[in-house]
């Protein structure tokens, strides 16, 4: 399918490694020139490179830590002109309701609610005159179904997936439309850190760990960064202009809930 985004210009956050990598990579697939953003500049730089030997697109990189202030006008200094917008930004740490204060929460907020929100009212003017633009936030499976250990990051994306539920309302007659994608467990380094952890602490091997983690998915197996891609790209094609503020799960069926 022809996405008809070709020549369109991509912000991608984190996207050196992981899902944000595989967003990067379907969107250049579709012939997108982009803005790459991440925080460790080797890393950075081969994914680049690596796309625009695989695709012909235009790569520009911002090595910056996406979650300050200062990282963000260094990227929107870069980025110019965008099209499309896709938020991306590691979870904050797990830990139990007792452990957090106040501090804790600013944190996870500046992270994975406020640094979007940033970009999204840098960015949104231009798409609303131009009259196109796609914004897509990786969130995370516990905006649907909270995890207990995860609760600062819990908190962050759901108040980040209230904020989408009213702006994405307000500019999609401009041709903008904003959703979330919501990650479950996928083969990148996260799964690898939480598996190690899990063999650490059961004294089994790394492919225990992944096997019993994987019997808990309904889809039997982890999610891959090409399929998350796929679907962002999608979201950001021609043809999804009538999707406007959903939250959609690629989690391979894990949360169990009828809506």
């Amino acid at each position: 399918m022809d996405l008809g985004i070709a020549g369109k210009r991509a912000l991608v956050c984190a996207s050196s490694k992981g899902l944000g990598l595989g967003c990067a990579e379907a969107l250049a697939e579709a012939g997108v020139n982009l803005v790459m953003n991440a925080r460790g500049e080797e890393a950075l730089l081969q994914a680049a490179q690596s796309i625009r030997e695989a695709h012909g697109v235009e790569v520009e990189t911002v090595v910056a830590d996406v979650t300050t202030s200062e990282g963000q006008e260094k990227l929107l200094a870069t980025a110019g002109d965008i099209d499309i917008l896709v938020n991306n930004a590691g979870g904050p740490p797990p830990g139990l309701w007792s452990d957090w204060d106040r501090e804790d929460f600013i944190k996870a907020l500046d992270a994975n609610m406020l640094a979007p929100i940033a970009l999204m009212k840098a960015l949104l003017p231009g798409m609303m005159d131009r009259g196109w633009g796609r914004v897509v936030n990786i969130t995370s499976q516990s905006v649907k179904a909270p995890i207990a250990v995860l609760g600062l990051s819990n908190s962050a994306r759901a108040g980040l997936t209230g904020y989408v539920a009213g702006t994405s309302r307000q500019v999609a007659g401009h041709g903008v439309s904003i959703n979330n994608l919501l990650p479950g467990i996928h083969a990148t380094d996260r799964a690898v850190s939480l598996d190690s952890g899990v063999s650490a602490q059961q004294g089994i091997s790394m492919e225990e760990a992944k096997a019993q983690r994987a019997a808990t998915i309904p889809a039997g197996r982890y999610g891959t960064r090409a399929e998350f891609g796929a679907t962002c790209a999608f979201l950001c094609s021609q043809h999804a202009g009538f999707i406007v503020g959903q939250n959609i799960l690629l989690d391979g069926g894990s949360t169990n809930a009828t809506l």
